[in-house]
């Protein structure tokens, strides 16, 4: 129980909240997974007075007061033994507000927030982000610096990477590679040639690593591969021989969510240990990919009555933890019960992408939305600029913005392109170095979308056709 107040007093009127948790939930701007867990401001004004008392609250007070139990809760355990005191000095004096404004001051640079980040719990990170205008969230961002590395070094100023998404329904080989060579033409792939297998089983997984791996080697092209299956998959296609770069694993903010998941802490550190022994990477070793998204918890029965947005910062403590090269929150994936329209997607969008930056991660975003929510493309055309804007790490590239397989809508080859040429931003180093060997990219960063196919794909589409 907590020995802090948690009421505010407006005019003759004191709002009473029962403790941290309920304060924090009402705090949140509307979403209707909040409406389904019954944790959401009952109006409005209740949530505005919510969040002048959240404002008023110290830092330090996350630190004692936890929204799970330390002795039922690994990642609590995990965020609590992992916090760094000395880096926390430099804001330990402050409250919610006092850090909101902080973040924001012109003498915080990237170097500040880099030195802070290990100091800052998720849920101090959660909390600033309740009070804070979309502006205030793309500012702050923007000024977090995260770079990670593999084969190529993700996270530079002046970069957006793409993560090419060759998705099949039924893992046809020649229809993944058509869309590998697509993506490829339009810049695409520099975060990770990533496919969702269809079939999800250790020797389908072993044959799609295969196939991204001899591709990557006969075109010497320095990017990474991923087939995104449950991590126990690789962890048995990395004992088979299997050429795994990185380890793929979705994962949530709170024990039980990632049990519901198959996983927990110990399996996580098994399989990156697994992975770094192969010695694949070239330029770095940062070899895990997680994806998080808002409502997972609670699709588990696992939110512990916290609100989405808390939950879903706490699984960045998670991925913290294990130095991964890439993080993204697939935004509107679960569907219109957790973020209803495209107002509430792109709230999601640039909460989740400041919370992870705020917390030091390598964060992208999967800018999409499910077929039943009240959203479309131009809703995503908006949260892409606005997070390119604010500094994003990568984004998806699929072909036509569709994807086949798992049915949503998401950011297309063409729609990265756009935000490349709008904001002046390039692919990773490396991989930009490879587009301009190749004949795919000429002077001025330029794309020959109109010349002939560059000689060295002349083959490869001949084979497809």
């Amino acid at each position: 129980m907590s020995l802090y107040q948690f009421r505010h007093t407006v005019g003759p009127v004191t709002h009473q909240f029962r403790d941290l948790k309920d304060l924090m939930a009402r705090a949140t701007p509307l979403r209707s997974g909040d409406l389904l867990a019954g944790v959401a401001a009952n109006s409005a004004e209740q949530r505005a007075v919510a969040q002048m008392a959240l404002a008023e609250l110290p830092l330090r007070l996350f630190l004692n007061d936890v929204l799970v139990p330390y002795e039922t809760d690994e990642v609590t355990r995990l965020i609590l033994d992992d916090h760094d005191s000395g880096a926390f000095a430099a804001i330990s004096h402050l409250t919610v507000g006092d850090f909101r404004n902080w973040l924001l001051g012109d003498e915080v640079d990237s170097a500040v927030l880099s030195a802070v980040a290990p100091g800052i719990t998720p849920e101090m990170a959660a909390a600033v982000s309740k009070i804070m205008r979309n502006q205030d969230l793309i500012l702050v961002a923007k000024k977090c610096s995260v770079v990670t590395a593999f084969r190529n070094t993700i996270g530079l100023p002046g970069r957006l990477s793409t993560r090419l998404q060759p998705n099949h329904p039924t893992d046809d080989a020649v229809g993944i590679a058509a869309s590998l060579l697509d993506g490829l033409l339009y810049g695409s792939g520099d975060a990770v040639f990533g496919i969702n297998p269809a079939t999800d089983n250790v020797p389908q997984v072993i044959d799609l690593v295969s196939m991204l791996a001899e591709i990557i080697a006969r075109y010497e092209i320095p990017a990474q591969s991923c087939v995104l299956t449950h991590v126990t998959n690789t962890i048995a296609a990395i004992e088979r021989g299997a050429p795994v770069d990185l380890v793929f694993q979705s994962i949530a903010g709170t024990e039980a969510a990632n049990r519901s998941f198959g996983i927990d802490l110990s399996l996580l550190d098994e399989a990156r240990q697994a992975a770094l022994a192969l010695g694949r990477g070239t330029v770095g070793e940062n070899l895990m990919y997680f994806e998080t998204g808002q409502g997972s918890a609670l699709s588990a029965g696992a939110h512990h009555g916290i609100d989405q947005q808390t939950c879903e910062a706490r699984a960045y403590a998670v991925a913290r933890k294990f130095k991964p090269l890439l993080v993204n929150t697939v935004v509107g994936f679960i569907g219109p019960e957790y973020l209803y329209d495209g107002k509430q997607i792109i709230r999601a969008g640039l909460e989740d992408h400041f919370c992870a930056k705020l917390l030091g991660l390598p964060m992208g975003c999967d800018v999409c939305y499910t077929n039943h929510a009240e959203a479309d493309q131009n809703d995503m055309d908006n949260l892409l600029t606005l997070l390119a804007t604010a500094g994003c790490s990568y984004v998806m590239g699929v072909p036509g913005a569709d994807d086949i397989m798992l049915n949503y809508q998401t950011t297309s080859f063409h729609d990265a392109l756009y935000v490349r040429r709008l904001l002046g931003l390039k692919p990773a180093p490396e991989f930009e170095a490879w587009l301009e060997r190749m004949q795919i990219l000429g002077g001025g960063s330029q794309f020959r979308l109109n010349e002939s196919l560059p000689p060295a794909f002349r083959d490869a589409l001949l084979r497809l056709s």
